[in-house]
C-alpha cells in the first residue's frame, strides 16, 4: 500500500489526480486478486515481483531518473536498506494477497486502517515524538478493538497485524533510503527479482508450478501483476508532491474503506459478533486521527527562532 509523501504549502488539482487515482486502484486490488485465488499466494508474489521490474525501469528511463537507481546498486549502506525493505515490503504483499485469497478481505481491510495509527505510535517510541490527547485516543482504541477481536476469536487478528506492522517499519526503515519513491521501488523490486525467479525456476523444474499449466487468462492476469503493483506506486509517487502530509493521511483511509465494502457486498464476508463492535471502534480511532491532522493543518505555524 501508501508510501511517504512530500511537503506542500497547497492542495494542486494534478496532485488530487495522481493519489486519486492510486487510491482507487489500491482499493480495487482485491478483485484482482480474488480472481488469482486458484494460484499460490507465492506464485503470484513470484510474478508480481518478477512483471514490476520492466515496469518501473521503463518509467525511471522515460523520466531520465536511472542515475539515483545506479548510485544505490553502488553504495553497500543504501543496498543494506534496500534489502530491509525489500524483505518488509515482500511479506506485507504476501500477507494481503492471502487474505484475499482466503476470504479474510475484511481483516485485510483491518489491517489498513490501523497502519496510519500504529506509524504515530512507531513515531512516539522510535523516534520520540511526543504524541497529543487525540492521537494517544486514537491509539488506545485500536488497540482495545483488536482486543474485543482477540476475546472472541481467541487469538490475535494476526492478517491484520501482520500488514500493519510489516508496512509501519517499511515505513520507517524506507525513511532511511535518500532515493525518490521511484527508484526506491525499483530497487526494491530489482533485490526481490532473483529470490522470485530462483522460486519459479525452482517450481518449474520440480513440475509443481501452477504458471506452468495456466490458461491465457490467468497469464494475462499474471503479467498483469507488474502493472497494478508499480502503476499506482508510481502515481501515488507523483500525487504525493502535489498533495500536503495532511490531505495524504486523511485520504489514505480511502483504501481500507473500499476494502471493507468489497469484503461486505461482494464477497459477503461475515460482520457480525465482535467485528460489529471493533470496526466501529476503529472507525472512532480513525475519526481521532483525522481530527488531529486537521488541528495541526490548521495551527498557525510560528516563525523559526533567530539565535
Amino acid at each position: 500500500m501508501c508510501a511517504q509523501g512530500y511537503p506542500m504549502q497547497d492542495d494542486t488539482p494534478r496532485g488530487f489526480a495522481f493519489a486519486g487515482g492510486a487510491f482507487f486502484l489500491w482499493g480495487l486490488l482485491p478483485f484482482y486478486f480474488k480472481a488469482l485465488e486458484h494460484v499460490p499466494t507465492v506464485e503470484v508474489i513470484a510474478h508480481r515481483i518478477l512483471w514490476a521490474v520492466p515496469v518501473a525501469l521503463g518509467v525511471l528511463i522515460w523520466l531520465g531518473r536511472t542515475a539515483d537507481l545506479r548510485v544505490a546498486l553502488r553504495t553497500p549502506r543504501m543496498l543494506a536498506m534496500g534489502f530491509v525493505t525489500a524483505a518488509l515490503i515482500s511479506v506485507n504483499w504476501g500477507i494481503y494477497v492471502w487474505l484475499i485469497q482466503s476470504g479474510q478481505a475484511m481483516e485485510a481491510a483491518l489491517g489498513y486502517y490501523i497502519m496510519p495509527i500504529f506509524s504515530v505510535f512507531l513515531g512516539a517510541t522510535l523516534l520520540r515524538e511526543r504524541l497529543s490527547m487525540q492521537q494517544w485516543g486514537a491509539v488506545a482504541l485500536a488497540a482495545a478493538a483488536v482486543l474485543v477481536l482477540t476475546w472472541e476469536g481467541g487469538q490475535l487478528p494476526l492478517g491484520a497485524l501482520g500488514l500493519t506492522f510489516s508496512w509501519g517499519f517499511y515505513a520507517y526503515f524506507k525513511r532511511a533510503l535518500p532515493i525518490g519513491p521511484n527508484q526506491g521501488f525499483t530497487l526494491e523490486a530489482m533485490i526481490l527479482t532473483p529470490f522470485a525467479l530462483g522460486f519459479l525456476i525452482w517450481g518449474w523444474q520440480g513440475g509443481t508450478l501452477y504458471s506452468a499449466q495456466a490458461g491465457a487468462l490467468d497469464w494475462v492476469l499474471l503479467l498483469g501483476c507488474g502493472v497494478i503493483t508499480a502503476v499506482p506506486l508510481m502515481l501515488y509517487a507523483n500525487g504525493a508532491k502535489g498533495l500536503r502530509l495532511s490531505t495524504i493521511a486523511i485520504s489514505s483511509y480511502v483504501i481500507p474503506t473500499m476494502i471493507f465494502l468489497i469484503s461486505l457486498t461482494f464477497f459477503a464476508e461475515p460482520f457480525e459478533g465482535a467485528r460489529r463492535v471493533a470496526f466501529p471502534m476503529i472507525w472512532a480511532a480513525m475519526g481521532l486521527y483525522i481530527w488531529e491532522v486537521l488541528r495541526q493543518r490548521r495551527a498557525p505555524k510560528l516563525p523559526p527562532r533567530l539565535s
